[in-house]
């Protein structure tokens, strides 16, 4: 009877690290949503609120916060809301941001919030109503693509959230205002690195 041959040093090592990657990932995934609920103001609900949020995983970090993560912190602010048509649009619309693609993606995040969205105007009962977090909590993973956001992307899904609402406002907490509180992290995240590496590119000249 054959026995399982040990693992090489080596490749213990690759799995170690391999497996501390993605918990830095996952930490600093978590941090960038907090803070775009905390820049709107917004409460974190639910286990995620128990989580540190680290400042140099959002300041100082390497990395800057994507749709996806954008949409997501929009389940931890507004999750327990019902979805309605202005939601979906703004979705919709975030959704093209990351892709590139113009139209709907079957069973992507967009759909979902459509589907949604047609569900819940027919719907009475406001506790049968599909809600956000049940579409936006996994937003990352239903993206074929993502991207840092921008100024622009803001700009677009604002505009979605806007036409397609009754009274012509965003909703506060909701998708826009988690897309733009993004968009402002991210450009004061570029502004803040850009000063970094010029203040060092002047020290490095002056010790020359």
């Amino acid at each position: 009877m054959s026995q399982e041959q040990p693992r090489k040093p080596d490749e213990a090592e690759k799995e170690t690290v391999k497996h501390e990657d993605l918990v830095v990932n996952f930490q600093g995934a978590l941090a960038r949503k907090k803070a775009v609920a905390e820049s709107i103001g917004g409460q974190v609900l639910g286990q995620d609120k128990k989580a540190p949020l680290s400042s140099e995983s959002v300041s100082s970090g390497k990395t800057n916060i994507t749709i996806g993560e954008a949409l997501e912190a929009t389940a931890l602010t507004a999750g327990n809301r019902p979805v309605d048509y202005s939601d979906a649009a703004a979705i919709q619309a975030a959704e093209v941001r990351a892709t590139g693609r113009t139209n709907i993606i079957p069973g992507g995040v967009a759909a979902a919030a459509q589907s949604a969205a047609t569900r819940n105007a027919r719907v009475t009962k406001e506790e049968e109503k599909t809600k956000l977090a049940e579409i936006l909590a996994d937003a990352s993973t239903k993206l074929p693509a993502d991207k840092p956001v921008t100024r622009k992307d803001a700009e677009g899904v604002i505009g979605a959230e806007l036409r397609n609402d009754p009274n012509l406002c965003t909703r506060p907490g909701g998708v826009a205002a988690s897309i733009a509180a993004a968009a402002r992290l991210n450009q004061s995240h570029t502004t803040t690195s850009t000063n970094n590496n010029q203040n060092s590119n002047s020290l490095k000249q002056k010790l020359n």
